[in-house]
């Protein structure tokens, strides 16, 4: 990319396996691409190693935007903080009670371990009622006996949970500055500030994971900027939140459970952008990297948002975030005969250290990535990343022989296009839970494999799932870390209404409505951050009466401040009803539980039309090889992918190389290459 004084914005996407990089020079629309082996024990060192490699020095990066694991990884092996919680007495066990759920469903045996153990939840006085009433003022006496028994047991971080404090944080805001006061460091939560809304489980848990990752995310983050700024960086960091949004890194600081999609959500949010630059409406997200094959779908133009996800058993976080539907069948998933004597790929994965078996770093498991090796789908003398001169071919065999084929009797060819066979039943599993089972027809939904090894897998997408085709982005392997410079900043705000529509105070309604987005708009003015607009997106969570669940109503007009303001929620309460359910409930009051508000600050569109191949591109073909497909050997033509022209066709079996990713198109399939460079694949002799 140039190398003039430019500002630069670099994306910044860390997986299992690499950490990815996306470089956009704004003066002059040149842009590079870099992965790299992610550094398990600290993120941080492959970013900066990274960033170095393709600029020498971070002197002229205006801004970097960072999708990060590190808090999903910090809950999934339980790598928190040592936690405590202080909480209404007689609601200490809320979080092991949750909802009287268990972690087998046809059994009544299972184990649930929270987060915060036992003699770390401790209990004061306190009482609110469910209608706001104040009943028992807190003795802050009590709070800080607690917490200082807290400290002395070892509790780096703290949480403070009121049963009730969502109607009114009298009592729970006392108690936090109480705790604030004489606690030694920042990580103090409070569960009014995390989520103001109703039902105490969800609540509880979302506050209490915040306080776990805080410690985490504090001094990741702070080890992150105080090298990069060390270096020379004088630009902003912006973080990448579960909603697609980004934030400053104080914000990520005060909120890390707002982190923990953070990658795959900037993948959705780059997959919707290169969509609809090719008119494409509908599509399913198909992000397949080294450790998980994440799915998301986007219809109509938009990705589908959940109020809240599990990230494991027991572990809730009610916040906004992107739908993503997540297994373990990435490139460097392990595969196993288990004990029944079947095949099985994942979940377990050999990450980057020590790799796959043909990484040749001690591993002798083989993964998808040896699969695809041995069934020459992966050239060896040329892998993904530039960090590694060749992989071992060799090793890669031999372990896939010994491991899988000779316990199921099938040679080293035969058992590694097994593996791959398996795993692309798993994607197609996955990818059909999102759609099929949720009433979409896959002929009318689009594909979008990204990630390292996602387009090494097109075909089976196409065929296994009946899609119409399949849309690889110009640079695949490093789609997420695209998609971190085209996110928004994003401001989310929940509270709890609990009225009936017949007595909503309809002018308390647009006050709060109004504050919120205010609030909103500050936080975006602090964070410095240029942007080109700034968006109110309004929803409330609406049922009948009676109904457990709810609906998220989106109010599309801004409210009138007089009293037709019902009449413009019952409306809008009854196309959404009649969409999702096809006809409504006769003579049954309305509930409104919730409000919800995002504000959206737009930053600058990124022009996708930079990345595009050049008008005097030429195809080049690199060679010929062999590729194991359907069970034989087929001569595939080899081809440099940025190198195709945009109109160009290309008939499978063929292999299409860069420096970010694989591309394997199948016999009889066709890849087309469009206007921005990304290659359309489909059936040569559709149906």
């Amino acid at each position: 990319m140039s190398t003039g004084t430019a500002q630069i914005v670099v994306g910044v996407d860390v997986g299992g396996t690499f950490t990815d990089m996306f470089f956009l020079n704004e003066a002059d629309g040149s842009c590079d691409v870099v992965k790299v082996p992610t550094t398990r024990d600290d993120q941080s060192r492959a970013i900066q190693h990274g960033i170095t490699r393709a600029l020498g020095g971070l002197g002229r990066v205006a801004t970097i935007v960072h999708g990060t694991t590190v808090a999903t990884n910090a809950l999934l092996e339980r790598k928190g903080a040592r936690t405590g919680l202080i909480t209404t007495r007689g609601f200490r066990d809320v979080l092991e009670m949750r909802r009287r759920d268990r972690p087998n469903t046809w059994g009544l045996w299972g184990t649930f371990t929270p987060l915060i153990p036992r003699d770390f939840r401790l209990e004061v006085d306190e009482r609110v009622l469910a209608d706001g009433t104040l009943l028992r003022p807190i003795e802050p006496d009590q709070v800080s006996q607690a917490a200082q028994q807290l400290l002395e047991q070892g509790a780096e971080s703290i949480c403070v949970f009121f049963i009730n404090a969502y109607a009114n944080d009298h009592n729970e805001r006392l108690a936090v500055e109480t705790v604030r006061a004489m606690w030694p460091n920042p990580h103090v939560t409070a569960s009014h500030e995390i989520l103001p809304e109703i039902r105490e489980f969800e609540r509880a848990s979302t506050a209490s994971l915040n306080a776990y990752l805080q410690p985490v995310i504090g001094e990741y983050l702070d080890r992150l900027e105080r090298g990069l700024r060390n270096d020379g960086l004088s630009g902003n960091i912006l973080i990448v939140q579960s909603n697609g949004g980004v934030m400053t890194i104080d914000t990520a600081c005060r909120l890390p459970v707002r982190t923990a999609l953070s990658g795959p959500a900037a993948g959705v949010i780059a997959s919707a952008h290169i969509a609809q630059s090719a008119g494409i409406e509908n599509l399913i997200t198909c992000d397949m990297g080294g450790t998980s094959f994440d799915v998301s779908v986007i219809e109509k133009g938009r990705s589908e948002m959940v109020p809240q996800t599990q990230i494991d058993f027991g572990m809730i976080i009610r916040t906004p975030m992107v739908e993503i539907t997540t297994i373990g069948a990435g490139g460097g998933s392990i595969a196993r005969i288990d004990a029944g004597g079947l095949l099985q790929v994942g979940p377990e994965s050999a990450g980057s250290d020590p790799g796959p078996v043909c990484y040749a770093q001690g591993n002798v498991h083989p993964t998808v990535t040896d699969a695809n090796l041995v069934l020459g789908r992966i050239n060896a003398q040329q892998p993904i990343g530039g960090e590694r001169a060749t992989l071992d071919v060799e090793l890669a065999r031999h372990a896939i022989q010994c491991e899988i084929g000779s316990p199921l009797g099938l040679d080293a060819m035969a058992a590694a296009e097994a593996v791959i066979r398996v795993a692309n039943a798993k994607m197609a599993g996955a990818i059909r839970l999102v759609s099929v089972e949720r009433g979409h027809d896959p002929k009318n939904f689009v594909a979008m494999p990204f990630g390292g090894s996602g387009a090494l897998h097109v075909g089976s997408l196409i065929k296994d799932v009946g899609l119409a085709s399949a849309l690889i982005p110009r640079y695949p392997g490093v789609t997420s870390a695209l998609g971190c410079i085209a996110a928004d900043m994003r401001h989310d705000r929940v509270m709890t209404i609990n009225q009936l529509l017949a007595e909503l105070d309809t002018a308390q309604l647009v006050q709060r409505i109004r504050e919120s987005t205010e609030n909103g708009e500050r936080l975006l003015r602090q964070a410095g951050v240029r942007l080109d607009g700034v968006e109110v997106l309004c929803e409330l969570d609406m049922n009948y009466v009676g109904q457990t669940h709810t609906i998220a109503v989106r109010l599309q007009e801004q409210l009138p401040d007089d009293s037709t303001a019902g009449a413009v929620i019952g409306a809008a309460f009854d196309r959404t009803y009649r969409a999702t359910y096809g006809r409504l409930l006769e003579d049954i009051p309305l509930r409104v539980l919730n409000l919800r508000i995002a504000v959206v600050g737009r930053r600058p569109v990124f022009d996708l039309s930079v990345i595009a191949p050049a008008a005097n591109t030429t195809s080049t073909m690199t060679g010929e090889r062999d590729v194991w497909a359907d069970g034989g050997w087929h001569r595939a033509r080899v081809y440099e992918r940025l190198s195709l022209p945009v109109g160009e066709r290309i008939h499978g079996p063929a292999v299409l190389e860069q420096s970010d990713a694989t591309i394997f198109i199948d016999p009889g399939l066709e890849g087309v290459v469009d206007g921005h460079g990304n290659l359309v694949v489909q059936r040569l002799n559709p149906e």
